[in-house]
């Protein structure tokens, strides 16, 4: 097999010092947001709209901040907690459905596969906002407002996390599985026995995916709850925002701190996450 890398070698150095200014160029405008919200989190009031522009604050005030951000926000700690509660119970809710539809439409034949997989996609086409209004109503109805059932259970599967281990399924020889088979394995056994431990990549880029975008869910908590109860950290992080003024410096250190979950998560797991993403094509 040749090195994936190889094709890289073989440029011209002319070619290869242009791909890694980009590159620079490309890390750079990615990381000056978080470098502008650590700096704008250590701010005193007077420096917030100074200008010129300065990214190292002349008086720096990190811990009078977050001192100032629980006392302005004193159930910020309880938001943390609920985006964690939520985020853990939809990783593991896409888990289970997510994994069992992958590897049905993996590995087994049954009438209208293909329609019925191709139907789950085409819910990537449709905007949250379209079904928000139903949702509200169907979960309303169930008795669940204001309640992390309704935060979690709706949450619970993902057509594009099925299409990402339906593509890193495929990817798995099917010998593995004959040979469990043989020793009486059923297909349970194969899925959680076989199967998930061969795509730990795959479920790294998942856990990932997933994660970040429960964590970072804003319009359906907002719909849905009413107390500090069940707020999660995206929502309390609004509720800093004032109608007159809105105090950036505490805005920031928040938005920090509800940073660090998910910089934590991928800096853990990016090997496995690129890798995850690279192994799982478009194979058929």
């Amino acid at each position: 097999m040749r090195d994936s890398t190889s094709g890289f070698r073989d440029l011209s150095p002319l070619i290869k010092a242009t791909l890694f200014a980009i590159l620079a160029i490309g890390a750079v405008v990615m990381i000056l947001p978080f470098v502008w919200m650590l700096s704008t989190a250590c701010k005193p009031p007077s420096e917030l709209i100074s200008l010129p522009i300065r990214w190292i604050p002349e008086q720096p005030v990190c811990a009078s901040n977050l001192q100032e951000l629980y006392q302005t926000s004193p159930n910020f700690n309880r938001y943390l907690l609920n985006s964690a509660l939520v985020t853990v119970g939809r990783t593991v809710g896409q888990l289970i459905t997510c994994a069992l539809a992958a590897y049905g439409f993996a590995r087994f034949k049954f009438p209208l596969r293909n329609v019925i997989f191709a139907m789950c996609l085409g819910l990537l086409m449709v905007p949250f906002q379209a079904i928000v209004i139903p949702e509200f109503i169907l979960v309303n109805g169930l008795g669940w407002h204001d309640t992390f059932a309704a935060l979690i259970v709706p949450g619970t599967f993902s057509a594009f996390a099925m299409f990402l281990l339906r593509q890193a399924f495929l990817q798995i020889p099917v010998e593995f599985e004959e040979a469990a088979m043989i020793d009486g394995a059923n297909p349970l056994q194969i899925l959680w026995g076989v199967i998930l431990p061969l795509s730990l990549p795959a479920l790294a880029a998942f856990a990932v995916i997933t994660m970040q975008a429960a964590w970072n869910d804003f319009l359906w908590p907002l719909v849905i709850t009413s107390s500090p109860a069940t707020t999660v950290v995206t929502v309390g992080l609004a509720l800093l925002q004032g109608q007159r003024s809105t105090p950036f410096n505490l805005l920031m250190m928040g938005a920090f701190l509800a940073s660090l979950p998910i910089l934590v998560l991928f800096v853990v797991l990016q090997r496995y996450f690129i890798e995850g993403v690279m192994s799982s094509g478009l194979n058929r």
